[in-house]
């Protein structure tokens, strides 16, 4: 955790952006998710994006690089969906610690990469060989040294909201009716944080929370999975959305509210992502920055859809919203969520380059 700690202190640092998005560009078929080894799975699979991770992984590593190369400090698994409780829409329960383990290590993958040939543009000399013919054992380690804190990069395991919720009954004859329970919720989260540790991700992100109580399940889980392993623990991040121009979740808490039901997990940052534009979004971040006692994020998305559900901000227009906010000192972390693209990201880290990052605010302890 101190290296990102570090990073925070120095600079705003970019989150990458929507998956979904890119992958829509690619207008993917049938075939193209089931790939060789599904082609007689007895479920249709398009729509499946974290299956992309096992059967076009190139694509995924490609929409990484790309972050990457837009000025992404920290980029996101394609583990949205990748528990056993949302996987059972395709039928694929027994793959979720597959999808997770193979999500991680494709973005760390393309982590490694980048940082392989930032290292070999800054040294040249990294590729030129020694008078026996070998590669300088010095500059090859430079070549794959992971870089100053700088210009480190780091990999979230992205942790979903699910699509089953504790909070709300999905039948509204029943309200006390619950399709699924705290521990079933738990386990599945439980095996997701192992996949991704297994995976070898710096940090683990619970994001687009509309439902509180998932989130303190997944932070449970967590917490149970590094002392049950007796691991070091990963950093957390937790990132909540608001739904609407009331300020509340889904389920119905607001913002402080929210904050307050999690604060115990000791995040290493609170945010918001998806849901709004960053017009709309703007009051609840300016609100978050002054409750939060831990590092804030923000990632909204590129306006809101328009009747096709298409989102038409410009990657100017996010940045401009997302400047702003860092010049009042709201954030510390920034990026994109629907709709937006490594142009988007690009803006944004052109934007907030040079603007000195949230200070967190003393707390003072009562005796």
């Amino acid at each position: 955790m101190s290296n990102i700690k570090s990073a925070l202190e120095s600079r705003i640092l970019i989150i990458d952006g929507a998956m979904g998005t890119m992958i829509q560009r690619y207008k993917l078929e049938e075939a193209d998710y089931r790939g060789e080894r599904f082609k007689d799975w007895l479920s249709d699979l398009k729509g499946n994006n974290d299956l992309l991770s096992l059967t076009r992984p190139d694509i995924i590593r490609t929409i990484h690089r790309e972050y990457l190369e837009a000025g992404a400090d920290i980029i996101e698994t394609n583990t949205f969906s990748s528990t056993a409780i949302a996987q059972a829409d395709y039928n694929m329960q027994s793959l979720a610690y597959e999808l997770n383990v193979a999500s991680a290590r494709i973005a760390r993958e393309a982590v490694e990469e980048f940082n392989k040939l930032k290292a070999q543009s800054l040294n040249p000399k990294t590729n030129e060989k020694s008078v026996n013919g070998q590669l300088s054992t010095v500059n090859e380690s430079t070549a794959n040294r992971q870089p100053a804190t700088a210009n480190q990069k780091f990999v979230a395991g992205a942790i979903g909201p699910m699509n089953k919720t504790l909070s709300l009954s999905p039948d509204v004859n029943n309200p006390g009716f619950r399709s699924v329970s705290f521990d079933e919720v738990s386990d599945a989260y439980y095996e997701q944080v192992k996949g991704l540790v297994d995976g070898g991700v710096d940090l683990l992100l619970i994001e687009t929370i509309f439902d509180t109580l998932n989130a303190k399940a997944a932070i449970f889980a967590i917490k149970k999975y590094f002392r049950d392993t007796k691991k070091q623990a990963l950093p957390i991040m937790i990132s909540g959305t608001i739904t609407d121009a009331s300020g509340r979740t889904l389920s119905g808490q607001t913002l402080e509210a929210f904050y307050t039901s999690i604060a115990h997990a000791r995040p290493l940052s609170v945010g918001l992502n998806c849901a709004l534009g960053a017009a709309e979004m703007r009051p609840h971040i300016a609100e978050l920055s002054k409750i939060a006692t831990c590092y804030t994020s923000a990632y909204p998305n590129a306006g809101l859809p328009n009747s096709m559900g298409a989102y038409e901000e410009e990657p100017e227009e996010t940045a401009h919203f997302l400047e702003e906010w860092a010049r009042e000192g709201y954030v510390n972390i920034v990026g994109g969520c629907c709709g937006t693209t490594p142009d988007h990201i690009k803006h944004i880290a052109q934007q907030v380059k040079n603007i000195q990052p949230r200070k967190l605010p003393v707390v003072e302890t009562v005796a």
